[in-house]
């Protein structure tokens, strides 16, 4: 019973659930950058490049069933055709390339925050006279309350 105490505890903990909060969420994000890219990003550069749809560029390696040319990557697989399929994996990268900009803006960001907590504290305006604890300004030679001499 106690190993399963011990396993509430940890679970429980601020770390592990913000943990678990961030995966979920990134998956979500991973899911709607890849939407963007293959959906929003992609179409208008294939266009530009003479409406070429990038998911469907692919190197056929291997003949499937029935020969080539596969006017489709589903008609190659679907013929059992070993295939490089370098247009998925492009789209692939520009999905990373925004995933890792998006994190690194975040990280930038809550780097931001961490240095603006840490700022060094600002310099005392005010000292105490050690004869009668009065506050007075840092400046002051002479206590004008117990007109001490200060040093």
């Amino acid at each position: 019973m106690s190993m399963l105490k011990e396993f509430k505890e940890f679970a429980v903990k601020g770390n592990v659930v913000d943990m678990a909060v961030g995966i979920i969420i990134g998956g979500a994000f991973g899911t709607i950058v890849k939407s963007l890219v293959s959906d929003v990003i992609m179409p208008p550069i294939g266009l530009a490049l003479g409406g070429v749809d990038f998911s469907e560029l692919f190197l056929v390696l291997k003949d499937g069933t029935t020969p080539s040319p596969y006017v489709a990557l589903a008609d190659a697989q679907a013929a059992g055709a070993v295939t490089i399929n370098y247009g998925l994996f492009f789209n692939a990268v520009i999905s990373f390339v925004i995933v890792a900009f998006a994190v690194f803006m975040l990280i930038r960001a809550i780097n931001k925050l961490k240095r603006e907590e840490e700022a060094p504290p600002a310099e005392p305006t005010h000292k105490d006279c050690p004869h009668c604890f009065t506050s007075i300004p840092i400046k002051a030679t002479r206590c004008p309350h117990c007109t001490s001499e200060i040093s």
